[in-house]
């Protein structure tokens, strides 16, 4: 199946192969995109559409999307992107190297603490949020940039944490929490834990009683009560030095992505005034009607047909992964003395799609001297060890560049 766009950049309903491979050989169009292939007629012709709907499995980690067509039940397009979730990581890296280097070279400047002003900006997201919610504008753009969408299903979860912590937790329990007729989670641990250490339990004699984060902080570890432990000083101070173990706790925090879920609806369905709700009970119960196994693509094509029956599914998923825009690093170093190239090496650009002995790769490093590292889409390092003497460490010189990459997404056919 090859998607097609008018003389004009509007987009039409797609074509087979064959009439495609007619209208290259013809030159009555261009070729737009290689992937996914697309092509661009060179001739005027009626815009005449049949009712195409676009499914949204979104998702904090995984978005599915599928495009169904009403009128014979055809799904002429499936995609499953993987989205970012490194940005506070990069964010810390970027604040301690930028922490380093004005203590080097600002030391005498007097500080400065008054021009903060995007942080108290009124309805601001963090990074972070703001990454997932683009990411999910960013593919339905796509989509409608070569499918002419007219309606937009949205599936969309609102998650109760307080019932995700408490299963059987009443109406009237809501008032009641954890931490109810407590004044805080330090007050709680020492209640729950009979005031006692619970490594030496009591058999050290100190009175003197402190909380410990049983998975570190900068571990990812939670604050939920789980997480911490009743320890005496002499106890505590032993564990700091590695003398003593203690058992395993909570590592990272299990409702983090579900209050990002919860933003990201709200705000989806602000964005997108005119699409359609629906929720992941009812996608469950059409998908098991269907036969059809449990995928992020097979949810969004669940949710596009709406239940009804499909004819024919396209054989191939579009699989793509959300990428930073670029390295911000100019330099390396402890004193930032040599220079890293950013732009283009022998005219490739880090995460470009490349084909090396006949496969397709990504690059995932270059160096000024030629050579390159390759992955594949789901940035694993890929090694040649029984390729050809002369091949086994790839040269740019030996890939040939076949998509560039886009500042978002980075694509791929797989069957």
């Amino acid at each position: 199946m090859v998607y097609v766009e008018s003389q004009e950049g509007k987009p039409l309903m797609p074509c087979k192969n064959v009439v495609a491979r007619l209208l290259l050989k013809e030159n009555r169009a261009k070729v737009k995109k290689k992937t996914p292939f697309t092509i661009k007629l060179k001739h005027k012709t009626t815009t005449y559409t049949q009712e195409l709907t676009l499914g949204v499995d979104t998702g904090g980690s995984k978005i599915g999307t599928a495009v169904y067509n009403n009128e014979n039940g055809d799904i002429i397009y499936t995609s499953e992107i993987e989205i970012r979730n490194d940005v506070s990581k990069r964010m810390e890296r970027r604040c301690k190297y930028r922490r380093n280097r004005r203590n080097r070279k600002t030391i005498y400047r007097k500080p400065r603490f008054d021009n903060r002003k995007n942080s108290t900006r009124k309805d601001r997201f963090s990074p972070t949020m703001t990454s997932k919610i683009n990411s999910h504008l960013e593919e339905i753009k796509f989509v409608k940039s070569i499918l002419p969408i007219k309606n937009v299903v949205l599936e969309t979860g609102n998650f109760d944490t307080h019932k995700l912590k408490k299963p059987n937790v009443k109406s009237w329990g809501y008032q009641k929490g954890t931490l109810y007729s407590y004044s805080n989670k330090r007050a709680y641990t020492l209640k729950r834990d009979n005031y006692k250490c619970q490594y030496c339990k009591g058999k050290s004699k100190d009175s003197k009683l402190e909380i410990h984060y049983i998975v570190f902080r900068n571990n990812n570890g939670s604050d939920e009560p789980e997480n911490l432990t009743t320890l005496c000083k002499n106890c505590h101070d032993k564990l700091h030095e590695g003398k003593i173990k203690l058992k395993s706790g909570r590592g990272k925090k299990r409702l983090k992505h579900i209050s990002q879920m919860n933003n990201i609806r709200v705000q989806l369905l602000k964005l997108m005034p005119k699409a359609i709700e629906t929720f992941g009970y009812i996608t469950k119960e059409n998908r098991w009607n269907l036969g059809l196994p449990k995928t992020h693509y097979n949810d969004a094509i669940t949710i596009a047909c709406c239940g009804l029956p499909i004819r024919n599914t396209i054989s191939k998923v579009l699989f793509k992964k959300c990428i930073n825009k670029g390295d911000y690093q100019q330099t390396k170093g402890v004193r930032s003395q040599k220079k890293i190239p950013t732009g283009k090496i022998e005219g490739i650009r880090k995460f470009d799609k490349v084909r090396y002995l006949g496969n397709e790769y990504f690059v995932k490093g270059r160096m000024s001297s030629g050579y390159c590292i390759l992955m594949n889409i789901h940035g694993n390092k890929v090694k040649f060890n029984n390729a050809p003497k002369g091949m086994k460490t790839p040269k740019m010189s030996h890939c040939k560049c076949l998509v560039l990459v886009h500042l978002i997404f980075v694509c791929k056919y797989i069957a």
